[in-house]
Order: C-alpha cells, then structure tokens, then sequence
C-alpha cells in the first residue's frame, strides 16, 4: 500500500471529497484587511480568465435585456469586477456593490456599501436582481438558506448565484500553477479550501428551495467548474 503523501492516495482522498459532501474550513482571505489586496486581484485574474466573466455573462443574458434598465445588488462584491461587466454589458443597469469588509470594496465602483449579508439593509423588493459570486461556499447549509431567503426578501424578480463546483480539477488548478501565474500565497491556501466547501448543481438548487426561492435551475459550466443558479423571488 501507498504512503497518505502518496500522489496517487491524496487525489483518492480529493476525489472522495469532491463526490461526496462540502468540507469547510477558515479561510485566510475572510479576516484579511488591506493586505488582501493581492489576493483579491488573484480572484479578478480568475474571473476574467478563468470563466468567471463569461459565466456571468451566460447567467444574465436569461434574465436581462440590454436594453432595459434594471437595478443589480451585488453580495460579497469584493473588488468590484463582476459588477463592472454588469455596467459595461448592460449600461442601463444599476449596480450596487456591497461587502462586510470596507477595505474589500476599495477599488469597486460606487454605489458601495459595507453591510453584514445576513442583515442587508435595504426595504423587501429594493433591487431586480440580488447577486452573489464565490460568495455562498463560505457558508454552511443552514447559513447559505438563511442567505438565500434573505436576498429572495429583497429581491423583485430573480436571485442569481455563480460558484464553484466540488471538482478534483479547480481543487488541484491554482496550486500546481503557482510558479507560472505567481499567484499570491493567500490564493494558494485558500483556493483547495473554497473547492472542498464548493457545490454540486443539485446542492445548489435544493438549498435555494429549502430558502423558499422559486423554480430555481442551475448549469455548471466546464472547463471554468463554475455553477451558475437563477430563482425567482418569492412574492
């Protein structure tokens, strides 16, 4: 028998992982103050290469016309990437961009606001859109329901949710490149972290309706092993 340091045992034990339930742990990035700034361009580097972007671009093009105005609240924005394609994309919409970590939203694009997500602070049926990316696998079940129902709470029309999908591929992807893109430490640590507490598309769905949400549909998108959800807003 193999050693556990074994090439050939650890992608045994990832793949038992990614078949079979979430795994959370900490994560560097989510107590990290200004020095996270190179992480969070990490994760722009991903999104824009990496299928972010063009994942969001499929999801919104079932629910928005570009040329409607609409109004788009972005939850765990971050730096603000996903909501500068909404803006470009669609130039009617209106985007605000919200995060627990002020330092977080720095470089976003205003309207920004710092607000804990399990208390958003904005009246039922504020915004069209409520949005999430790489946001929910942070979260435990019970807490990513609480979310869910919470922006459906504030939403008029739909909740749409992009995440990774519990893949053996993601979970290997950033730390075997690292000397080639030079991504920052904190990514490495945190990227096999955020696969292990990733989704499957049935997971998603579920969770959604357990939140109330309505007819929610999901695709994964290969190979950027990103889950793309929509759900109607409760009445």
């Amino acid at each position: 028998m193999g050693s556990l340091d074994s090439p050939k045992i650890r992608y045994s034990l990832v793949l038992i992982h990614c078949l079979g339930g979430r795994v959370l742990k900490p994560e560097i990035l989510d107590t990290l103050p200004p020095e996270a700034r190179a992480s969070l361009a990490d994760l722009v580097r991903l999104n824009r290469r990496w299928g972010g972007h063009s994942t969001l671009r499929h999801l919104l093009a079932t629910v928005a016309d570009a040329n409607k105005s609409f109004s788009l609240l972005d939850v765990g924005a971050a730096s603000g990437d996903m909501g500068r394609c909404v803006r470009h994309w669609y130039p009617r919409a209106e985007v605000t961009s919200l995060d627990a970590s002020a330092s977080h939203l720095a470089d976003s694009d205003p309207p920004r606001v710092a607000a804990d997500a399990f208390k958003l602070p904005f009246r039922p049926k504020s915004f069209d859109l409520v949005f999430c990316s790489l946001f929910l696998h942070h979260f435990a079940d019970q807490e990513v329901v609480r979310l869910l129902a919470g922006f459906g709470q504030v939403a008029r029309r739909q909740v749409l949710v992009i995440d990774l999908e519990r893949n053996p591929i993601p979970y290997y992807f950033v730390p075997w490149t690292r000397w080639i893109f030079g991504w920052d430490p904190v990514t490495v640590n945190d990227a096999q972290i955020s696969v292990e507490a990733a989704f499957q598309a049935r997971e998603l769905e579920a969770l959604a309706q357990s939140a109330g949400l309505l007819n929610p549909q999901s695709r994964t998108y290969r190979p950027a092993f990103r889950i793309a959800m929509s759900a109607g807003a409760p009445p």
